[in-house]
């Protein structure tokens, strides 16, 4: 097993959910916090909270990610705090209603969300800690991005995107001291519902994940040091299977000549 390397933790969606749970478990494994998202004054509340309870040192920037020049801000922490060995990629978001329901300034506002400040924050957070020789990343994604029938499709391909970005910069960087997670979670019992207008208590009870054994699952799964974490999945061949025939797929994905199955016509 190995250990998340010491130091500080910068946690985006930190005020609520998921965040402020990762938050909480680090803060009691002794890592000095970096919390970001949109409500200052919550993260000011949580931060004095775990400064109290664990002594530790908490800042709080207060940013929208889905304003270029706020994720900016935030790359440019991860670039030039050399303190920071772990980044969790957590903010995200859901829409409300399906994928034909939403307008065009909507689907943007997820996308600038869930995918480009996401991937931004992602690869400025590789190259840092590729170029220190230590580090881990956390990319929040979903069990969506294996099932992207069962719900809203932006959503869904977010978290596709999410998954493909972390296997393929995990790629990039293992060999250079460098662990990248992602997470897929099942339903989770975390605010997004509420706040995309759905109703989590509509799921069957056995479902639903409470957010702080999520975060636990999550956690022992970075200290193994996996590349990929789905907390719900009692049945780990079922993952293994299925990397195991997408990685066979790869000889026979691009050639000079079309699959037989092409070149036979109907009816001939």
């Amino acid at each position: 097993m190995m250990t998340i390397p010491s130091g500080t933790a910068l946690i985006t969606g930190a005020s609520t959910g998921l965040g402020a749970v990762y938050a909480d478990r680090l803060a009691k494994r002794g890592h000095d916090l970096i919390l970001v998202a949109r409500n200052g004054a919550q993260m000011e509340e949580l931060a004095a909270k775990l400064r109290a309870e664990h002594g530790i040192a908490v800042d709080v920037i207060a940013a929208d990610l889905t304003r270029s020049d706020d994720v900016m801000r935030i790359e440019q922490r991860l670039i030039d705090d050399a303190a920071i060995t772990l980044f969790v990629n957590n903010a995200g978001m859901s829409l409300n209603g399906g994928t034909l329901e939403n307008s065009a300034a909507e689907i943007q506002t997820i996308i600038a969300l869930n995918i480009t400040a996401a991937a931004r924050l992602a690869i400025a957070a590789g190259k840092a800690f590729a170029a220190r020789g230590r580090g881990a990343i956390a990319n929040i994604a979903s069990v969506l991005a294996l099932a992207p029938e069962t719900f809203e499709g932006v959503y869904s391909g977010s978290k596709a995107f999410l998954l493909n970005l972390s296997l393929s910069l995990a790629n990039s960087v293992r060999d250079r001291g460098v662990l990248v997670q992602a997470v897929l979670p099942g339903a989770t019992r975390t605010e997004i519902w509420e706040r995309s207008g759905k109703d989590i208590d509509a799921f069957p009870a056995e479902m639903v994940m409470d957010a702080g054994d999520l975060v636990d699952a999550a956690l022992l799964g970075l200290d193994r040091g996996e590349e990929v974490t789905i907390p719900p999945l009692a049945d780990e061949a079922q993952w293994d299977a299925y990397h195991a025939a997408r990685l066979a797929m790869g000889p026979g994905l691009s050639r000079r000549e079309v699959g037989a199955r092409y070149r036979v016509r109907e009816g001939v």
